[in-house]
């Protein structure tokens, strides 16, 4: 049952939104490639040179930081590249795999996906994008709740699943509205560095002053 509590989030992440896609607009469009080797010089460090890791990232759409620099290096360290599908509302994403270069085909939401021939894997990595995200690592996203879904699940089966959100710096919010189902992620990479989940600045315990 929806709870008014829930609605009241709900509503709260809808409104959030339209201004967080337009702080990720300005972001975009201040030398948006520069941004994304840098972003992609943070990333390489996180995730581990191991031959054959399956890397999920996305092809990015509007002003969605790029991933393809990283993607381009993953692939010359020999990890697999995959991109995610959606199945079905309600549905976790799927992964087809991919390698830089290769042909995608359209698909709902404005997404560009594997063709339907290309091989499903299972992500040991996935690199999400998204609206805006805060310092305890929780991200917003479009709505949908698919991230959600598919890190909970893919998490369930394996434990070390890596899961890092791709933003620029200016995407960040002091807190996001939170409700049960959102999935944190294990750390955010941004074109000036990582940011890793911690409590925001307002969870934090005030520190206590000793009397003189």
């Amino acid at each position: 049952m929806t709870t008014t509590s829930q609605l009241d989030v709900t509503a709260a992440k809808t409104a959030l939104r339209t201004a967080a896609a337009a702080r990720r607009a300005e972001a975009h469009g201040d030398d948006a490639a520069g941004k994304a080797a840098r972003l992609a010089r943070h990333a390489r460090a996180l995730i581990p040179a191991d031959d054959g890791l399956v890397v999920s990232a996305y092809a990015a759409m509007r002003d969605e930081i790029d991933p393809l620099p990283l993607l381009v290096e993953l692939a010359g360290r020999g990890c697999r590249i995959a991109l995610p599908v959606v199945t079905g509302a309600g549905q976790p994403l799927a992964f087809r795999a991919w390698a830089p270069g290769a042909p995608l085909v359209a698909a709902p939401f404005g997404t560009r996906v594997p063709p339907e021939t290309a091989e499903v894997l299972v992500p040991d990595v996935v690199l999400a994008p998204m609206l805006a995200f805060d310092r305890r690592g929780f991200r917003l996203g479009y709505g949908g709740g698919f991230y959600d879904r598919t890190l909970t699940g893919l998490r369930e089966a394996n434990a070390f699943l890596l899961a890092l959100g791709l933003a620029y710096a200016e995407q960040e919010l002091p807190r996001l509205p939170i409700e049960a189902h959102d999935a944190p992620l294990d750390a955010i990479v941004t074109p000036d560095g990582v940011v890793r989940p911690g409590p925001a600045p307002q969870d934090r315990p005030t520190p206590r002053k000793e009397p003189l």
